[in-house]
């Protein structure tokens, strides 16, 4: 019996010092799960860059992965990707005692991250090889015939200095589209892009999610149906959707702007962080522009559609808009990313934008409520210390950022813009890769687009 424990003791003495191998401590937990995260950053925008937007991995690094959050940017190019075209998965491993980050790709719904120390995620099969669609045969609003912009020459100039980073120092424009009446006055692209080629919407996707809560006919002055709130005593659970569209939701996060690297970029689910977090004021009272927000709105639909009318819910706004080059996708466990991880082209927010100009009507079809882009264009107190102020999940601009008055904008990460100025029937979409620290100046290119009549 001795020897038996002695045996024992030595082999659990024994184990923490086979753990800790020179090779599996060269970080501590915080670097560890810095390069964890920059690891995830890496194989999830190179799936959606090679699959998503078929696109070379060259041009990724270049772009999409230069000049990121500051905490990964040194990290990101250290880190090697293993690219599987014929499974479409990327891997990119950063530690030797754990698993690589893994993503993978599905037609119709994109790239998935599985979470730190998973292996990889099954997917279905996806048949054929992944490509980004061409043209829509259909002519244009609904498809891509009949399109051949001839620019005035000033509003051509206007476009080019937007490629030449006149509205805004080390901006990387990678499209432009203008549409005037609903039609195409301007189209331009950076090489190696085109009409079909998506790249991220990050936070323009936050007023797509306005506007399906508007198809979906949830009540947003009702209380969001958050599950995991529903426990007697909770105080979160009297918070509104309208709140959460509107970024006054009074609940707190941890660093400002509320990132959310851990569900972005760590692969965590939205049902397992974003429901998480306590109050810090009192819901409509305070705004606070925050990632969670929209997710715990779009947390909501789920629970109060049901799983069928949810999955079925973007589409029944792409469908019918011909958006055909746009993918909304998901964390692993189903919850749509509809926050930030939207991948769609410059046309496809061009429909969106003539969408909502058009009062969410479409082909002589009311898709939207009426007075529903009145409710989204709105702004209720509180709002942002800020000079453009808020809707419900979009930005609005006007005379105090020399615009007409009721101009408003979906607008994004990395210099994403969807603006709409009603009062001259004018949609102007900006689709950029602007590292950290440049900000493409949005009010002044669409003053000098108004300009250029």
């Amino acid at each position: 019996m001795r020897t038996a424990t002695k045996l024992l003791l030595s082999a659990l003495l024994a184990a923490p010092a086979a753990a800790q191998s020179p090779q599996s401590v060269r970080y501590d937990d915080h670097q560890r799960y810095a390069r964890a995260i920059a690891a995830g950053y890496k194989a999830y925008n190179l799936c959606d860059g090679l699959y998503t937007a078929g696109r070379s991995e060259r041009s990724v690094e270049t772009l999409e992965l230069r000049g990121i959050y500051p905490e990964y940017d040194a990290i990101v190019p250290t880190l090697a990707a293993r690219v599987d075209r014929p499974a479409r998965t990327v891997s990119v491993a950063f530690d030797p005692a754990q698993p690589p980050r893994h993503a993978s790709w599905a037609a119709g719904t994109g790239c998935t991250l599985a979470p730190i120390g998973a292996e990889a995620i099954a997917r279905a099969p996806a048949p054929g090889l992944p490509r980004a669609p061409g043209p829509d045969p259909r002519r244009w609003p609904l498809g891509d015939a009949g399109i051949a912009p001839r620019p005035a020459p000033a509003l051509a100039g206007a476009v080019a200095r937007a490629f030449e980073g006149a509205y805004g120092r080390g901006t990387e424009t990678l499209g432009v589209v203008v549409l005037r009446d609903g039609q195409v006055v301007a189209e331009r692209y950076r090489e190696g892009f085109g009409p079909y080629v998506p790249n991220r919407t990050w936070s323009v996707a936050k007023s797509i999610t306005g506007t399906l809560v508007g198809m979906s006919g949830v009540d947003p002055l009702r209380p969001a149906s958050v599950p995991e709130w529903r426990r007697p005593g909770d105080p979160r659970a009297r918070i509104t959707l309208d709140q959460l569209l509107r970024m006054s939701s009074g609940l707190h996060s941890d660093t400002a702007g509320n990132r959310t690297d851990a569900l972005y970029f760590g692969g965590t689910a939205v049902t397992e962080q974003a429901t998480g977090w306590p109050l810090s004021s009192r819901p409509g009272t305070h705004f606070r522009y925050a990632n969670n927000d929209i997710l715990l709105a779009v947390r909501a639909l789920r629970a109060s559609l049901g799983e069928a009318r949810y999955r079925e819910l973007p589409g029944r706004l792409l469908t019918p808009l011909g958006m055909r080059h746009t993918v909304v996708e998901s964390d692993w466990q189903g919850n749509y990313l509809l926050s930030s991880a939207v991948w769609t082209t410059a046309r496809d927010l061009a429909r969106l934008g003539q969408f909502w100009l058009q009062d969410g009507v479409w082909q002589g079809r009311r898709l939207l409520p009426a007075g529903w882009m009145r409710y989204m264009t709105t702004p209720r107190l509180p709002q942002p210390e800020r000079d453009e102020g808020y809707g419900a999940s979009i930005w609005l601009f006007g005379p105090r950022q020399g615009l007409p008055a009721g101009s408003y904008s979906a607008q994004g990460n990395r210099g994403q813009y969807v603006m709409v100025v009603p009062s001259e029937r004018l949609v102007i979409v900006r689709r950029g890769e602007d590292p950290t620290g440049a900000r493409f100046d949005v009010a002044r290119f669409t003053a000098d687009v108004i300009a250029a009549r």
